[in-house]
């Protein structure tokens, strides 16, 4: 029985530890952009992007898509379609 106990503390304990490193700016399919100043003072701000993988066809812009963070439709061609 005691083994049984201490296997179960074990895997909750290294689950607890992995649990907060995840960035929770980050998805699978977006990352997060800090805000910043540009040097005529302007500010840029925060903002939510899809992350880069080289494919034009998931992107948040991308005609038939449609940006989860803002609510609007992509309008950028993909492969000449």
């Amino acid at each position: 029985m005691k083994p049984v106990i201490l296997a179960l503390g074990l895997i909750l304990a290294t689950g607890a530890v992995g649990a907060g490193t995840r960035n929770p700016h980050q998805s699978a399919y977006a990352s997060h952009v800090d805000g910043y100043s540009k040097r005529n003072g302007n500010r840029v701000a925060p903002s939510n992007r899809s992350r880069a993988d080289g494919s034009k066809t998931n992107n948040f812009s991308s005609k038939g898509n449609v940006n989860p963070y803002t609510g609007r439709a992509g309008t950028k061609k993909t492969y000449g379609h």
